[in-house]
C-alpha cells in the first residue's frame, strides 16, 4: 500500500510540474512575437504568420491567422514582400501560388481591430509602417515578372483583394465571398482597390465600393475579378497539380488550371443580372445624384435590389462615401503606383483623425461593440463639406513623406 501510495504522490506531482510546464507555454505563447496568431496585432513573428510550402519549380505561401480569418498585419506584409522579392531573382522558382490556411478564408483584409488599437494608443507610426509594407507589396506583385496564382477559397475582403486581384491568375470558388466594405466603418477602398476595382464593367466598381456588397465566386468570374473558377472540393487536386508543375510559362499554367474550372453563370438574383439598372443609378457625379437615382427606380419598381442597395448607402460613414466615390473616379485614370500613392494620403487622413473620427468609430460599431450603431461625424451627406473631402487626398502634413514605390526599377500598370 504504501509503495502504491508514493506512486500515486508521484503520478501527482508529475500531473502538477506538467501542469505548470503547460501553463508556462500557453503564457509565453500568448506574450511572445507569435501572439499574432492568437491576438489582434499588427505585429508578430513573420516566420509564423506567413508559412512557405516548397514544390518542384514553385512556392506556396500561406496566410497563416486563421482565428482572424487570415487578417493582415505588418507581419505579413513584410514577409510577403521579402519574400516575393527573393523568388524573383531565384531562377528554380517559376511561379508562386497563395492560399490563406483554415476552411473559412483566404483572407478578411487588414487587420482593422488592431489598427484601431494603434491609433487609440496613439501610436500612428506602427499604423504607417503596416501600411507602407502593404501596399509596397501589391506594387511588387502587380508589377511581379513571374506568373502568381491566388485560391480564393473562402472570405476575401478588403485589402485581400489588394494582394490577390493585381497578381496573374486568380481562383474563385463556391465558398468565395468577395467584398470591398470600407464605407461601412468609416473607411475608403484602399490596397490598390481603386485601381482594380474602377476597371470593372460600366459603374459596377462604383457600386461595390460605395455600398460594400457582396460578390459570390461566379460572379467575380462574369465581371472579370477572378480568371477562373472551380469548386471548393477542387481545390486540393488544383493545389497538388500546382505542387508537380514545373514551369515558368503562364499559358501553361493558364491551360492547367483550366482543367479544373467549371463554367456557371450568375444566377437571377446577380447584381450582373441588374448591371443595366446599376450603371443608370451609379453613373452620377455625386452619393447625392447616386441615392436620388435608386429612390426613384425603387419608387417606380420596387425592387428589392434598389432597397438594400440605398438601406447599405444610409448606414455607411457620409464622408466614406464622398471621397470614395471621388477615388474610384480618379482612380480609373490612374496607374497602379499613382492610385497607390493616393490612397496612402487617403489612408493617413482616415486613421489620423484629423478630419473625422469616422474609422475608430466604424469599427467600434461593427467590430468590436457589434451594436451597428455608429456615430457618424459629420452625420448624414449634407454636412460633408467639399473642404473636408479635399483635405483627406491632401498630405497629413507638410513634411509627411509620400509612400516610396520603385517605379524606375518596376513598370506600372496603366
Amino acid at each position: 500500500m504504501q509503495s502504491l501510495a508514493k506512486r500515486q504522490r508521484g503520478i501527482l506531482q508529475c500531473s502538477r510540474v506538467f501542469l505548470d510546464e503547460f501553463k508556462r507555454r500557453a503564457t509565453s505563447l500568448s506574450t511572445n512575437t507569435n501572439s499574432s496568431l492568437f491576438d489582434h496585432s499588427l505585429t508578430g513573428d513573420p516566420d509564423s504568420v506567413v508559412l512557405v510550402e516548397g514544390n518542384a519549380s514553385s512556392r506556396t505561401v500561406v496566410l497563416n491567422r486563421p482565428s482572424f480569418l487570415n487578417a493582415l498585419n505588418s507581419a505579413v506584409a513584410y514577409r510577403l514582400h521579402k519574400l516575393y522579392k527573393n523568388w524573383e531573382d531565384t531562377p528554380d522558382i517559376g511561379f508562386v501560388v497563395m492560399k490563406g490556411s483554415g476552411s473559412r478564408a483566404f483572407s478578411a483584409g487588414g487587420d482593422i481591430v488592431a489598427i484601431r488599437d494603434f491609433v487609440q494608443k496613439g501610436n500612428i507610426e506602427e499604423c504607417k509602417e503596416f501600411f507602407r509594407n502593404l501596399y509596397s507589396f501589391i506594387y511588387v506583385l502587380g508589377t511581379y515578372l513571374k506568373p502568381n496564382v491566388a485560391i480564393l477559397d473562402g472570405y476575401t475582403m478588403g485589402g485581400a483583394g489588394g494582394i490577390s486581384i493585381p497578381g496573374t491568375f486568380r481562383v474563385a470558388t463556391d465558398k468565395t465571398v468577395f467584398a470591398i466594405p470600407e464605407t461601412l466603418i468609416g473607411y475608403h477602398p484602399d490596397a490598390g482597390a481603386s485601381f482594380y476595382i474602377s476597371r470593372l464593367p460600366g459603374y459596377l466598381g462604383e457600386y461595390l465600393a460605395l455600398t460594400g456588397a457582396r460578390l459570390s465566386g461566379v460572379e467575380m468570374i462574369a465581371c472579370g475579378l477572378a480568371t477562373h473558377y472551380s469548386q471548393s472540393t477542387n481545390v486540393p487536386l488544383i493545389e497538388e497539380h500546382l505542387r508537380n508543375l514545373i514551369t515558368d510559362d503562364p499559358s501553361v499554367i493558364e491551360t492547367s488550371l483550366s482543367n479544373f474550372s467549371d463554367l456557371h453563370y450568375p444566377d437571377n438574383s446577380s447584381v450582373i443580372r441588374r448591371i443595366e439598372m446599376l450603371d443608370k443609378c451609379f453613373k452620377h457625379d455625386t452619393v447625392e445624384e447616386i441615392m436620388d437615382a435608386l429612390e426613384n427606380e425603387a419608387a417606380k419598381t420596387n425592387d428589392e435590389w434598389c432597397h438594400s442597395t440605398l438601406k447599405n448607402l444610409k448606414y455607411a460613414s457620409p464622408l466614406s462615401l464622398k471621397v470614395t466615390l471621388r477615388s474610384i473616379r480618379e482612380g480609373r485614370f490612374q496607374s497602379l503606383d499613382q492610385c497607390l500613392s493616393r490612397e496612402y494620403r487617403m489612408t493617413l487622413q482616415g486613421i489620423s483623425g484629423q478630419i473625422s473620427n469616422d474609422f475608430c468609430e466604424g469599427v467600434r460599431a461593427r467590430m468590436v461593440d457589434k451594436d451597428h450603431a455608429p456615430k457618424w461625424d459629420p452625420p448624414s451627406l449634407e454636412h460633408v463639406s467639399q473642404d473636408m473631402v479635399d483635405r483627406y487626398f491632401s498630405p497629413i502634413s507638410a513634411t509627411e513623406p509620400e509612400l516610396d514605390l520603385p517605379t524606375k526599377q518596376r513598370e506600372a500598370f496603366t
